[in-house]
């Protein structure tokens, strides 16, 4: 309108001036409302629930709860951002939870609906008398507590023999004398694309983040020899652990080992993981560790390709690290023994109830089980759960079996692991960083998060619109 009544001119120079220092933060809350809102109302619509939580302090050192839902929606289950606040002060379980059961008041949630709970095993959270867990269980009897998947497997391969933290933590020095420092990186850069080499840097080891170790030695053992060159330029003490026979083959297993247990953490991670999928990773897993237990006692190593081809180069026997890698993988097994159990899942029939028969264990009335029996005689719905996820399947038979639809739903629908929460942690990094440590990042969040789009002709036909010309 500037630029017919006015002229180009004057409509350049009015779009120079900025809008309301309130106008863009705004603009994103009522977004944000508008897709919680959405996502609130189909909780309240779904039978049940079940939420996995973590909490993590941001770059403000500001401590944040971050909590996602899982629900039933039609004849699907979907998982979404359900909220991330601040907590003022104490990260104890009485304020985490004060923090959640203050928004299912105010949203008008049921706890009655929610039938799990995922958190780590931190002790606010799994306390035995007041943890978080436990006062959730108070108002949520039916809800069941899942110690995250991934946390456990991270703290079952934790656990080593003192020679192989030894290399580990030599490993990690020589990374960071080559990494950590400027003009050293430079320089390595420099010389591993004079000598040809694959890759041109190494990676830095992270305790905290669950794949680093896998990579970090992996690219270490990749470019054993451009460091060693480096290391024997800068006459760094180190060198001599790069021309150890024995060190270096302990360090090409430790990469070989800690691949596949990256191998095993990425089948755990992602959206829709049930607990059966979950088990069936790491129970073939703990199979296959008795295999290479078995295999190394033989004296095979054709399992661990690059300690293979670093005992071939080097000439070392195995007999060298074989007690030690025999001991290790001993160790790992049966640290994943006591985090996982040996005996089997209960409620098979959930998985497959053409496959597997109820047991005595799964508790189930007679009424259940007749339904059960009804169920797996017909040769249709056996075909229909061929060619539909299980929890799909068990969803469009809930009008004939609507009992066993439900059982089977409340072992399906609680999460395994806190991945979500993790990566929204990851988001809350990259959105409020050193630049924009005050920013109120909760609905910014909501945006980025959520998998529910806002409802914009909505919001516009809400606004006042402007006075027209006569």
């Amino acid at each position: 309108m500037c630029s017919v009544m006015l002229g180009e001119a004057a409509a350049a120079k009015l779009d120079t001036i900025p809008v309301s220092d309130n106008t863009i933060q705004r603009r994103i809350s009522d977004m944000a409302y508008d897709v919680k809102e959405q996502v609130v109302n189909s909780v309240r619509k779904s039978p049940i629930h079940a939420i996995q939580l973590d909490e993590s302090t941001d770059v403000a050192h500001c401590a944040q709860l971050m909590v996602y839902v899982r629900f039933i929606e039609e004849l699907n289950v979907r998982e979404d951002f359900l909220f991330c606040i601040p907590l003022p002060a104490r990260t104890t379980a009485d304020e985490l939870f004060k923090a959640l059961n203050d928004f299912y008041q105010a949203e008008g949630l049921e706890w009655s609906r929610c039938c799990g709970i995922c958190t780590d095993g931190a002790r606010a959270m799994t306390g035995r008398h007041s943890g978080l867990v436990k006062q959730v269980q108070t108002v949520a009897p039916a809800a069941v507590w899942r110690h995250c998947i991934i946390h456990r497997q991270a703290l079952a391969a934790k656990k080593m023999p003192k020679e192989l933290r030894a290399v580990l933590d030599e490993a990690v020095k020589i990374v960071n004398i080559i990494k950590s420092r400027a003009l050293n990186a430079r320089m390595f850069r420099i010389m591993c694309d004079e000598m040809g080499a694959q890759f041109k840097q190494l990676l830095l080891h992270s305790e905290v983040r669950w794949l680093s170790r896998g990579k970090v030695l992996t690219r270490l053992c990749e470019l054993r020899e451009e460091a060693f060159l480096f290391l024997t330029e800068i006459n760094s003490p180190l060198a001599k652990h790069l021309e150890d026979m024995n060190w270096l083959a302990l360090l090409a297993y430790l990469s070989d080992i800690f691949e596949r247990i990256n191998t095993l953490n990425n089948s755990l991670q992602g959206k829709e993981c049930n607990v059966y999928t979950a088990h069936d990773q790491v129970s073939g897993f703990m199979k296959k560790l008795d295999v290479w237990c078995a295999r190394i006692g033989r004296g095979s190593v054709e399992m661990f390709p690059t300690l293979e081809d670093t005992l071939e180069k080097t000439a070392q026997p195995l007999s060298s690290v074989k007690p030690v890698i025999s001991a290790h993988l001993s160790g790992l097994r049966d640290q994943f023994g006591e985090y996982f159990g040996e005996e089997p899942l209960g409620n098979q029939w959930v998985r497959n109830p053409f496959s597997f028969p109820p047991t005595v264990r799964d508790d189930l009335s007679i009424h259940e089980e007749e339904a059960l029996v009804e169920l797996s005689s017909n040769v249709d719905l056996k075909q229909r759960l061929v060619e539909m996820p299980i929890t799909q399947f068990w969803l469009s038979i809930e009008s004939e079996f609507p009992h066993v639809s439900a059982k089977a739903m409340r072992v399906l629908i609680p999460f395994t692991s806190i991945y979500l929460c993790e990566c929204g942690f990851s988001a809350l990094t990259l959105i409020k960083n050193k630049y924009r440590s005050r920013l109120q990042v909760q609905d910014d969040l909501r945006l980025f998060l959520s998998s529910v789009q806002p409802r914009i002709e909505q919001l516009c036909a809400s606004k006042e619109r402007p006075h027209c010309s006569h």
